[in-house]
């Protein structure tokens, strides 16, 4: 059943522990969890996960609704903010098939932060402005950014977001710019293609639930794309990882709130044409 659910032992163990205990009758709360993933991970419709599980249709539906609100009870201990002493870099991002998933991870691909539910027809500055982030001043803390994609707007306030120059770019410098920012948004790249291949009948098919169910499944599949992180069950996106070298940039509305980021991201640009001292991960041979 494991390789079905296309998540290690070890992670759906890691579930079961986090997840509240109150049962005291009825079905094991362990094979609650397994019929959960298994609807997550293959995509079926309710009576085929009840006819491979031998349970009541109706129980199938009651049991996967339950779970994945239990999920949702502990999204905060799973995906969260750095502390302080663990900031690294990070990404944000976005995947969109009816609805949009927003999400910011750390260097090893791990979510710290997702936003859920916007109509996929919604532009990306416009979700970013909803959400709680933004709209609370949440993240990042003084002195560090965010790593969006040509969608988004560059920003030093409320959020700091720094994104790639248009192109075509107009000078070396701005070029060298673009390249290292897509380095570092492969990670958050990454991690949306590795959460679609594991969960691939969520992300890339038409699900036959409720549309206000919807978004708490897309976060259910990324609380359990976390729990498989911690626990190293590890799994390649198919197709590999994609660089790129710009994005194409969408004209957005200005918000009165926005305070633009343009000064930090001209500073940046120059810093890694010009260093005086530059970090390894960032080195190349062909400063001028």
């Amino acid at each position: 059943m494991t390789p079905a659910c296309r998540v290690s032992r070890e992670s759906i163990t890691a579930l079961t522990q986090m997840l509240p205990r109150e049962k005291t009758h009825g079905w094991s709360h362990e094979l609650e969890v397994l019929v959960t993933i298994y609807w997550l991970a293959c995509g079926a419709s309710y009576r085929v996960t009840a006819d491979i599980f031998h349970i009541p249709l109706a129980t199938v539906c009651r049991i996967i609704h339950k779970v994945v609100d239990e999920m949702m009870s502990i999204i905060h201990n799973v995906i969260h903010f750095p502390r302080q002493e663990e900031m690294e870099d990070i990404g944000a991002g976005k995947l969109f098939p009816s609805i949009i998933l927003q999400g910011i991870c750390d260097a090893k691909g791990r979510f710290i932060d997702v936003y859920v539910g916007n109509p996929g027809s919604v532009h990306d500055a416009l979700v970013l402005r909803r959400s709680p982030i933004y709209q609370q001043a949440l993240y990042p803390p003084a002195g560090y950014f965010l790593l969006g994609d040509g969608g988004y707007p560059c920003l030093q306030h409320p959020v700091a977001v720094m994104t790639p120059y248009r192109q075509p770019v107009a000078s070396q410098v701005e070029a060298r710019y673009n390249r290292h920012h897509a380095k570092g948004r492969n990670i958050i790249q990454r991690a949306f293609g590795i959460l679609k291949t594991r969960w691939r009948s969520i992300f890339l098919r038409a699900l036959e639930i409720r549309p206000i169910f919807a978004p708490k499944v897309v976060a259910a599949c990324c609380i359990l794309h976390n729990i498989c992180v911690a626990a190293g069950d590890i799994m390649e996106e198919e197709g590999g990882p994609q660089m790129e070298d710009g994005d194409e940039h969408d004209d957005a509305e200005v918000d009165r709130r926005d305070l633009a980021g343009g000064d930090v991201q001209a500073r940046l640009a120059a810093q890694l044409s010009a260093p005086d001292e530059l970090p390894a991960c960032l080195s190349e041979h062909d400063y001028i």
